[in-house]
């Protein structure tokens, strides 16, 4: 790559991050779906025609920014997860990873929560994306611990589910409950988390032997 094209791709990235930035920034106080393309080039610097060198359209952003916000999580719960040991260890750590980005980016996770049940599909369906793939993540790393012997693949992949969306629970509550309380609600959820890891120990133990008629209630 020569020079003048180096510096020609780095004016470029910093253009379409100035929009993610300025998108971002107008995001505090409406929803994606209010958002004019007009009103993120102005706060942005930038003219309109540049937009489309960088985004189809505004949910193109939206879309844009969930990867960004999302995105970058992946190879580190995927460390987390990676870990072997206690298991609780790794969801004090997961918590505390949570914890530390919801603090670091406030903004981006407000707009998670808000987006992830707005009116932009695309972005809607970007989130679920995101979700379900770490879901998957979570599934394929349980698979291999010795607790899990037994499980189907559509049990573990349900106990995924419910630590992912566990911590979509504990990003929102950690938003509304500030600064102050955020180290409250990071304790909840440990807690809330420990549960669920016990009750994991038991969930075949009334599992129905396949050769057997299931038993009656009375």
């Amino acid at each position: 790559m020569s020079h003048t094209a180096g510096i020609r791709q780095t004016q470029k990235l910093k253009t379409r991050q100035a929009l993610l930035d300025a998108a971002l920034g107008l995001l505090e106080h409406q929803s994606l779906s209010s958002l004019g393309l007009r009103e993120v080039t102005r706060a942005a610097g930038v003219a309109p025609t540049a937009f489309y060198r960088h985004f189809d359209d505004i949910a193109g952003l939206g879309v844009a920014l969930v990867e960004q916000t999302l995105g970058s999580l992946h190879g580190m719960i995927g460390a987390i997860l990676a870990e072997t040991g206690d298991s609780e260890v790794r969801l004090d750590r997961g918590v505390g990873l949570i914890t530390r980005h919801v603090r670091e980016q406030p903004a981006h996770f407000r707009f998670i929560a808000r987006e992830q049940h707005g009116g932009v599909g695309p972005v809607r369906e970007a989130i679920s994306a995101q979700l379900r793939l770490f879901a998957q993540e979570v599934a394929a790393a349980l698979a291999g611990e010795p607790e899990s012997r037994g499980w189907s693949e559509e049990d573990l992949l349900m106990l995924g589910g419910l630590y992912v969306d566990h911590m979509v629970i504990t990003a929102s509550a950690m938003l509304d409950a500030g600064p102050d309380g955020g180290r409250t609600v990071a304790e909840v959820a440990r807690r809330r988390l420990r549960l669920v890891t016990l009750g994991r120990r038991h969930w075949l133990d009334d599992a129905p032997d396949p050769g057997r008629p299931l038993r009656q209630r009375p």
